[in-house]
């Protein structure tokens, strides 16, 4: 990956007693790159960056390149720690809390005060950046004017690494564990000065094991909706760009949000996992995506009518011949556009699970029984894959160990080409002799050499089947639960 070193401004960059106070007391840690010739006669506009990883160390190697190519094309870009994480003071106990929420938004309205900002901000963010940006959007912070956000979710519960269709993800675990150990780090004693240590034992005093709360609310409830923004998108008013890939958990959120919020809009779908578009890492293409969002900012916090909302409203890379391996490098493809989400030019095709396989009309079918071990899964790889390979294997790799300990319906070998772009559904009729049960189907890709590559999977825990606010216990019927 090339780096660009020199911009259209010189830069400078403030840390070391840069504090943002709010009404409450607490003080927040910014580090923050500007042009040098920022301020009151040549004001810029704001751009921020919130989340709870320390900026001393854990990021800064990302956020380098980032903040540094923004500022050096006319942007304040600031990067924050939350209340409670690296350098700010505070206990963080929870993800996307009220005080979180409150706080960004109190953030916003200081940026927008400061005498080399000319009052717009834009925020944006990865995973957690990306989560608060769309939900301090929905507060609406009057100098908020466009958001940026990466590999997040408008629904916490439906699409987030705790639960998927009602089921316990592994990820829940792993990343309980991870955001455990940050917790309670301690700030740097040259930023927080002597009230550091004193801070730091109220952090290993103060904060909570986040899993414990997680796993207790295993279905759709009051917990999950608070910073789901499907709960209202209307709320959120500035500008969105969302942005996934299409190895990521979170991707069936873009289209999502395409299509129910009613403010300019743009979704850019790539090949990568929970990363940046323009990270090196795993799968590529990467893409100039620091250039997609700074035209993002100039036509929303500059108003340079640089063309990009005439562009298409889904930009997304149509993989082709993706490797049955739990990792490589690049993905071949092309990318593909679409002026509107849902898009009219796309059709819906409706097969049928049969006797011989998939099916273009329906059959009267014999019940097919299944008795699923407990290694079906092997192949799956991880729910969110960072692209970094992994402690096993991280991608989806070759089906045929799963396929083999499940049902399959295999269609007609393709005569052309088929493309599919957007979401796929199921459904079925189902009995099972337990009083809980677990369903997971998969659309694999068979190939000539009859390797077997994921393309789209569900799971659905079977007691949550007319919703996720409740459970619901299987009846029995003829000795079956159904």
């Amino acid at each position: 990956m090339k780096t660009i070193r020199k911009f259209p401004h010189a830069i400078k960059v403030l840390e070391k007693g840069v504090w943002i106070r709010l009404k409450r007391g607490d003080q927040l840690a910014a580090r923050i790159w500007m042009p040098e010739d920022a301020g009151p006669d040549h004001p810029v506009p704001a751009l921020l960056e919130y989340i709870p990883y320390r900026k001393r160390d854990m990021t800064r190697e990302g956020d380098e390149p980032k903040h540094s190519y923004f500022a050096g094309h006319g942007y304040a870009s600031v990067r924050v720690d939350m209340a409670g994480a690296g350098d700010s003071f505070g206990v963080m106990r929870d993800e996307y809390a009220r005080q979180e929420l409150s706080d960004g938004k109190e953030i916003i309205a200081w940026l927008a005060r400061q005498s080399w900002c000319n009052g717009k901000v834009g925020m944006f963010g990865i995973s957690w950046g990306g989560f608060n940006s769309l939900q301090v959007a929905a507060l609406r912070p009057p100098a908020l004017k466009a958001i940026v956000t990466s590999c997040s979710t408008d629904d916490r519960y439906a699409n987030d690494m705790h639960y998927s269709g009602g089921c316990l993800l592994n990820d829940n675990l792993d990343w309980g564990t991870t955001f455990f150990s940050i917790l309670p780090l301690p700030g740097d004693p040259e930023i927080m000065g002597t009230g550091w240590r004193k801070n730091w034992k109220k952090r290993l005093e103060g904060v909570p094991c986040p899993i414990e709360k997680w796993m207790k609310h295993p279905t759709r409830d009051a917990y999950w909706r608070r910073g789901s923004v499907c709960e209202n998108y209307d709320a959120i008013r500035c500008a969105v760009m969302a942005v996934g890939g299409w190895l990521d958990g979170y991707t069936d959120a873009i289209p999502r949000l395409l299509k129910h919020l009613q403010v300019p809009r743009m979704g850019i779908i790539g090949p990568h996992g929970h990363q940046w578009g323009h990270s090196p890492r795993a799968p590529g293409p990467a893409i100039g995506f620091l250039q997609e969002m700074l035209r993002w900012w100039d036509y929303w916090l500059k108003g340079i009518d640089n063309g990009i909302m005439k562009e298409p409203m889904l930009r997304a890379y149509m993989q082709r011949d993706v490797p049955a391996a739990p990792w490589y490098a690049d993905c071949p493809g092309r990318w593909i556009g679409e002026t509107q989400w849902p898009s009219p030019r796309i059709k819906a095709e409706k097969l049928y699970l049969g006797d011989t396989g998939l099916l273009s009309e329906p059959t009267c079918d014999v019940p097919r029984v299944a008795v699923t071990p407990q290694t079906l899964g092997l192949a799956g790889g991880e729910w969110c894959p960072y692209g970094t390979g992994g402690e096993g294997p991280e991608f989806p790799g070759d089906q045929r160990f799963d396929d083999g300990a499940s049902i399959c319906f295999d269609g007609a070998a393709l005569r052309s080409d088929l493309e599919i772009l957007g979401a796929t559904k199921v459904a079925l009729d189902l009995s099972v002799n337990r009083p809980t049960a677990f369903v997971c189907v998969r659309l694999n890709d068979v190939k000539p050499d009859g390797s077997s590559t994921r393309v789209a999977y569900a799971v659905m825990n079977l007691t949550h089947r007319n919703g996720h606010h409740r459970t619901q216990k299987l009846i029995s019927l003829g000795g079956n639960t159904v």
